[in-house]
Order: structure tokens, then C-alpha cells, then sequence
């Protein structure tokens, strides 16, 4: 499954910011899980000489090789060089205390991915929890997670008061505040459990893979609300959710299900600001979202199927026809 990378209008809009039963089970709590962040920008930014940078990918060769990507670089030194540019250019000094007062001493993400992982431990006991650092790039990487290592970009999640924010669409830039960011971990956690057949893949095929990835992240982190697991805004989730009998009655009359043209797929699928073909307050991706209602059914009529058991299911015609997905107008 693809990486993928949420905000609410008002309080009123936030569906889910208080789910009910969303308090961890004590099975789950006690699991001898710790997350500490390494605030690598605390060092990074310290550094103002060739050899202290050298020194600094030295003690950080795992960071170098999968954040940095250092294989892409000519020579180590090129690299180094590039980076003390980063570490003394006094333009991102305002970008450097944002993220510091926006996120302080990560406390609260810690306290987010810990109780993240250990429902994910208790899932899968085999988990290996990577160990997680934080970074200031530049603006250049939001999110690394990986098996042995996850960096977390804070630069990209300062959120819409920061001193310089990422190139990208009004609509995107609303998934990058400080809400999001152990969410949007979780979502790339998932890719690790997620099994799909992307041979000739079909549309529900897709939808499918992406409402299981949201699953997921939803188990992991059950007092999260809906808006930031999926990256809609209150009003977008308040807009599907009323008309999601005509968004499902869109895919079955225009026959959409078993499209295989990617070009079409990616209309309901890939990033866009809404959906015209639907709406134009239908918001993108809502073929992901309603892929994510079809789960949510499957899981609620099949009570005897597991986590795990989901994520391990490639059948996507079977998931909908045992889910009985059928909305209902409002």
C-alpha cells in the first residue's frame, strides 16, 4: 500500500473528539511498552563545523542511510556539506522555535505512540517498537517509519501559524498540524500488516486496502477522532456521513467497483480537493473513506474475525458481500 498521509471547523463538526469506551483496556495498558524521542534537531542545530557534522552522521548511520539517503548523495562529504548549510542557515532559526514551542519535549507524542504501539503489541506480540527520533529538515521529510527506525519531521506538523510551511495544496496542508502526527505514524504503521493484491487491482480493491489501513489506525488509537485518522476536516466528514447513501449509489450505478483504469481510479481515490463527479462538497478520497465504512460493517457483522485476520484477507469481494453494505438516506 501506498505511504499516506486532518482538522476540524468547530468543536461541534469534530465527530468522534470524545468516542465513547475509547479508554484502554488494562491488558493493554500494562504491556511493557516505552516511547522516548531523540530530538535529533536539539544536536543538529548545534553543529558549526565540517567535523562536528561528520561526526554527527557518524553517530547516526541509520538516520543517514534511511532519512537522509545517503547512498543518493556522490561522496559522505557532499552530504555533510549540505547539511551544515541546513544547520547554520539562520533563516530556519524561527522554523526551530515554532516547532520547540509547538511541541515542547514531545511529551504528549510520546504519550500518543506509546499507547499506539501497545495495541499493536497486543495484537501482534511480535512487534518490534523501532526506536523514534525527531528531526527539522527544512521542509524536506515529513515521516520515515520504518521496521528499525522512525523520524518524525516536526517542521511539516507545526501546523498553520508556522514561519514557512510545506508546498502543497490548501486541502493537504490541513493534515499537517500537531494533531496529526502520531496518527499519520500509525497510518504508515499499517502498511506493515496490510496484506493486498495489487495485480490488475480493481477500485474496491483499493478502497478496500485503504479502509483497512484506517481500520487499523482506528484500533491502535481508539480515542482518536475520525477526522484525524483519515485527513478530512469536521465539515467533510459531517458532508459524507450525511450523504453517504448517495456517495455508495454514485460507485453502483456508474458501475465503478471493477474499474481498472487508473485514471478513473484515481478520481475517488487520489488526492484532490473534492470530487465533482459526485459533488462539489464531496472531498477526495472518498472512495478511501467508504472503503473504511465497508470494514467498519464487515468487522461488525463477522464478530469472530480478528484483527490480524483482516489485515491478512486479500478478498475484497469477500469483505464487502459478508460486510452487507447497504447505506441508508438521511
Amino acid at each position: 500500500m501506498k505511504g499516506r498521509l486532518l482538522l476540524f471547523f468547530s468543536a461541534v463538526l469534530w465527530f468522534g473528539c470524545q468516542k465513547k469506551g475509547c479508554d484502554i483496556p488494562k491488558e493493554i495498558a500494562k504491556l511493557p511498552v516505552k516511547v522516548e524521542v531523540e530530538q535529533l534537531e536539539k544536536r543538529f542545530f548545534s553543529i558549526k563545523t565540517m567535523p562536528e557534522m561528520q561526526t554527527f552522521l557518524q553517530e547516526e548511520p541509520l538516520f543517514a542511510d534511511r532519512f537522509l539517503q545517503r547512498k543518493g548523495y556522490p561522496s559522505e562529504e557532499m552530504l555533510a556539506q549540505g547539511l551544515l548549510k541546513l544547520a547554520t542557515d539562520t533563516s530556519l532559526t524561527k522554523l526551530v522555535k515554532q516547532a520547540d514551542a509547538a511541541f515542547g519535549d514531545l511529551s504528549a507524542v510520546e504519550t500518543e505512540l506509546e499507547n499506539g504501539f501497545k495495541h499493536v503489541k497486543h495484537y501482534y506480540p511480535s512487534f518490534y517498537v523501532p526506536p523514534v527520533k525527531s528531526f527539522i529538515s527544512g521542509l524536506n521529510r515529513d515521516l520515515l517509519v520504518s521496521d528499525s527506525l522512525i523520524v518524525l519531521g516536526l517542521d511539516f506538523f507545526i501546523g498553520r501559524k508556522a514561519a514557512y510551511r510545506p508546498q502543497a495544496p490548501q486541502y493537504i496542508l490541513e493534515r499537517y498540524e500537531k494533531e496529526n502526527l502520531a496518527p499519520s505514524v500509525m497510518l504508515l504503521v499499517s502498511n506493515k500488516f496490510n496484506k493486498t493484491d495489487f495485480v490488475n487491482s480493481t477500485m474496491l480493491e483499493e478502497m478496500i486496502d485503504y479502509g483497512k489501513s484506517y481500520y487499523f489506525v482506528e484500533r491502535m488509537m481508539p480515542c482518536t477522532p475520525d477526522s484525524l485518522i483519515i485527513g478530512y476536516t469536521g465539515q467533510s466528514i459531517a458532508d459524507v456521513q450525511h450523504n453517504e447513501a448517495k456517495v455508495w449509489a454514485h460507485f453502483i450505478e456508474k458501475g465503478l467497483l471493477y474499474e481498472t483504469s487508473q485514471f478513473t481510479i484515481r478520481k475517488y481515490i487520489g488526492e484532490r480537493p473534492n470530487v465533482p463527479e459526485i459533488s462539489q462538497r464531496c472531498p477526495g478520497r472518498v472512495g478511501a473513506w467508504v472503503g473504511w465504512q465497508i470494514v467498519r460493517k464487515y468487522m461488525a457483522n463477522n464478530p469472530d474475525i480478528t484483527l490480524p485476520q483482516l489485515m491478512n484477507e486479500k478478498d475484497a469481494r469477500k469483505i464487502l458481500d459478508q460486510s452487507k453494505y447497504k447505506p441508508q438516506k438521511q
